[in-house]
């Protein structure tokens, strides 16, 4: 099932919440699935769902029904301010290290359960349990048992009667888990009880893993073969980065978010840089005759090949979207280009739900094996 993610729009409270879906969510279910249901990926703050008490989470099923909509996934990333201030490396907190994650995952899973449909299964998306810099080996027990706790939870609300909920662990560049190698690693460390097991897994975000040069299935190959479960994949697409290109990419250093760099030299080693500005800062003209390619977590149109001045990881998605119906053929599909209000004025249209329509056509017709009418 094939949706977009609402952190697209600004808003931290269960108001904006309401506001964001009553106007932008229903004008684009109106182009893409007038006459059939349309999934919801849905953000909520840690604001939004303490706001949401039982009778207004009954007062929004209520919405769902008579706008023809479900809630599909829930992304509990961002725990507070997403949108409008520096957010940086404060978005993955509090994370796996913090009893608060806990807490706010839990609030998630109570909300969802009583939002999805008979028989789905649903999905929450989190935290690739910490950004790297100051983690250290002592704290993997308290991430054990925080996540422990959490699927408990889940599991609870399995055997209760009610859906399963898959808790989805987002890797993204320079934090804990980045690549699929080390998600996959993450599940053998935590040696789930049996009961549990099936309770976690990968959310599988495209612009983090072309950033981290994966080839376009292997990662999720991997991850498959391993029996990890993907609870979702975000369908997004990254900066490319030649060396001709590199003055460009200065016009995407914006205070907002954290835009981290992989860069990839004439020895074939990679290297990690936490935001553009500490990649810019390495560049000497000695190593920009060294560098192949670099790649930027900078979340652009998906349907964009070329921004003009630097390159996309599009090719990424055009491989990759014919393959999932057999690489993750129980997984959300979302679209998660969130950063339209921090893009060039060029890249956007006047109105969010063009874009965001204009995305998700082009992503249906590459999943269904259409790319030239895509392109």
């Amino acid at each position: 099932m094939l949706t977009y993610c609402t952190n697209i729009h600004p808003g931290e409270t269960w108001k904006d919440v309401r506001a964001n879906l009553d106007s932008h969510l229903l004008e684009v279910k109106q182009c893409i699935s007038p006459h059939a249901p349309f999934p919801v990926g849905l953000r909520l703050s840690a604001q939004a769902a303490r706001e949401l008490d039982e009778r207004e989470a009954q007062r929004f099923s209520a919405w769902c029904a008579e706008s023809d909509c479900f809630v599909l996934s829930v992304n509990g990333f961002p725990y507070g301010p997403f949108h409008g201030t520096s957010v940086k490396e404060a978005v993955y907190l509090p994370d796996w290290r913090d009893p608060e994650r806990v807490d706010y995952t839990r609030r998630l899973a109570d909300l969802l359960a009583g939002w999805l449909p008979s028989g789905v299964v649903g999905s929450i998306s989190t935290v690739p349990v910490a950004f790297a810099a100051g983690f250290a080996e002592e704290h993997w027990p308290g991430v054990r048992r925080h996540v422990v706790e959490t699927l408990q939870h889940f599991d609870e609300i399995r055997q209760s009667g009610g859906p399963s909920i898959v808790l989805a662990f987002e890797p993204e560049p320079c934090c804990v888990l980045e690549t699929s190698a080390q998600a996959l690693r993450f599940f053998e460390r935590m040696e789930l009880p049996a009961q549990l097991a099936d309770l976690a897994g990968i959310c599988f975000d495209c612009c983090h893993q072309a950033v981290e040069f994966e080839e376009p299935e292997a990662g999720l190959e991997l991850l498959r073969a391993a029996g990890v479960k993907i609870g979702k994949v975000q369908i997004s697409s990254a900066l490319r980065v030649l060396p001709h290109e590199l003055d460009a990419i200065a016009t995407f250093d914006e205070p907002t978010y954290l835009h981290q760099v992989v860069a990839r030299w004439h020895d074939g080693c990679l290297t990690r840089h936490p935001d553009l500005p500490d990649f810019l800062a390495t560049l000497t003209d000695e190593r920009r005759s060294r560098l192949v390619e670099c790649r930027v977590h900078f979340h652009v149109p998906i349907f964009a090949e070329h921004l003009g001045h630097c390159g996309t990881t599009r090719s990424f998605l055009e491989t990759l979207l014919p393959q999932l119906s057999h690489l993750a053929p129980d997984a959300a599909l979302e679209v998660e280009t969130y950063s339209w209000g921090v893009l060039p004025e060029s890249l956007r249209s006047p109105r969010v739900a063009t874009d965001i329509v204009r995305e998700l056509e082009w992503a249906r017709r590459h999943l269904e094996g259409r790319p030239l009418e895509g392109r």
